[in-house]
């Protein structure tokens, strides 16, 4: 699948500062294992292309966007992977409520969000891939959780589906920590089916949907059918970065059952502890105070805001004001806010002049990035650093000294570099 074009990049500026996650898993902040040899891997779960990106995926891919810029910035290669869901009853059901095939419908979602991240300058994966790309890959995936005994057909001659055993791997609940009881509420509320006559648990997942009349289908050892939404994403980063690999990302909804069921997936397919080394997970949007989502239809687009002639620089401001793993609210105000911001720091990087402050302030952004991705605190050391510039500056002209110089690029470099916003 072809993704979006690479952002234009220029080296960091500063010293290197070993950036430091949070790890879902571990309920931790702890160092990135980064591998002696080879890239830094790295995996998103991708869009299900049934409608327009909205500002609580691009404060995601925004967040991975941020964490791929540390590493490079620190010297590391980083190989990127991400899927498209582009098989899933959810695009089903909007096509056929639209009267569209659901591949036109995916197709050109999917072109709306290439257009979102290339507006936002999102560093794009090295690997782009749909599921109807992978369906090889995923249907051996089944194959090897089946003979492992990970797997089992139910007794349905008529829908013989194939379900993953949820106690295949020891330590199944260890990426979300969730309770038995968040997640039966968790399962069944994200596409899971508790009640399918013949699991052998109710929270099995589903590795391989039997065909069903009216539905996509593809040969199979099994039967013809089509993939399961969960052993997509294990298939495809597995067989792209390796496992374990080193961050396995998305949002906070995903943690269940989508990344459990990847990872326990991999985990008994590979014979591996560990799917990933750090499971990152962002915090919801709102709009309101109510989390933003298709199904409450309160949502903010990306093309609008950006149509609406507001630069992708303020929107990225915007979204960086909260951290990542926090819950947090969107508004007219909050846009307002980091339009502003990006003024004052346009203006204070043209009138910055002295290096050795400019290069003490890239190192203490680093070093805020560095923490978490702690973002409200880097956002306001440029804002004490803007305001001292500015202040400055309008002292000089009030003393008719205009202070000529040329500005130095220190500051706009690292900030286009560590944040993708252009000053």
């Amino acid at each position: 699948m072809i993704t979006w074009p690479y952002p234009e990049m220029i080296p960091a500026p500063g010293n290197p500062a070993p950036l430091q996650l949070f790890d879902t898993a571990d309920q931790t902040i702890r160092p990135v294992e980064v591998p002696a040899t080879g890239p830094v891997g790295v995996y998103v779960c991708g869009i299900t292309p049934y409608d327009s990106t909205h500002l609580g995926h691009a404060a995601t891919y925004l967040t991975f966007d941020l964490i791929i810029r540390q590493l490079e910035a620190n010297g590391h290669r980083v190989h990127y992977a991400q899927n498209v869901t582009d098989v899933d009853d959810p695009l089903f059901e909007r096509a056929v409520r639209d009267g569209v095939d659901w591949r036109e419908l995916g197709q050109g979602q999917i072109e709306k969000f290439r257009g979102d991240m290339t507006a936002l300058e999102v560093i794009p994966p090295k690997d782009f891939v749909g599921a109807m790309e992978a369906i090889d890959e995923i249907i051996e995936f089944v194959r090897k959780l089946l003979d492992c005994g990970a797997a089992y057909v139910v007794d349905d001659p008529k829908y013989p589906d194939i379900y993953a055993r949820v106690d295949a791997t020891e330590h199944f609940g260890y990426e979300s920590n969730y309770t038995p009881e968040q997640m039966r509420a968790a399962f069944a509320e994200c596409g899971g089916d508790p009640d399918r006559t013949g699991k052998k648990n109710e929270l099995d997942a589903l590795l391989w949907r039997a065909h069903r009349e009216g539905e996509p289908e593809w040969d199979s050892p099994f039967g013809p059918g089509r993939p399961g939404w969960h052993v997509e994403c294990s298939a495809i980063a597995a067989n792209r970065l390796g496992v374990p690999f080193a961050i396995q990302g998305g949002g906070s909804d995903l943690a269940f059952p989508h990344h459990e069921f990847s990872a326990a997936h991999a985990e008994a397919a590979l014979g591996v502890d560990r799917m990933a080394e750090h499971y990152v997970h962002t915090g919801m949007i709102g709009l309101e105070g109510t989390k933003m989502s298709k199904s409450l239809g309160n949502l903010v687009f990306v093309k609008d805001l950006v149509d609406a002639g507001h630069d992708p620089s303020a929107i990225r401001l915007g979204v960086f004001a909260g951290h990542y793993r926090s819950h947090r609210d969107w508004s007219p105000e909050v846009l307002r806010e980091a339009e502003e911001r990006l003024a004052k720091w346009r203006a204070a990087a043209r009138a910055a002049s002295d290096n050795s402050a400019a290069l003490r302030l890239v190192d203490e952004v680093r070093g805020h990035l560095a923490n978490d991705l702690d973002t409200p605190a880097a956002l306001a050391a440029i804002d004490r650093f803007a305001d001292k510039v500015l202040a400055a500056s309008t002292g000089a002209d009030n003393a008719d000294d205009t202070g000529s110089h040329d500005a130095d690029p220190t500051v706009s470099d690292a900030l286009w570099a560590l944040l993708g916003v252009r000053v």
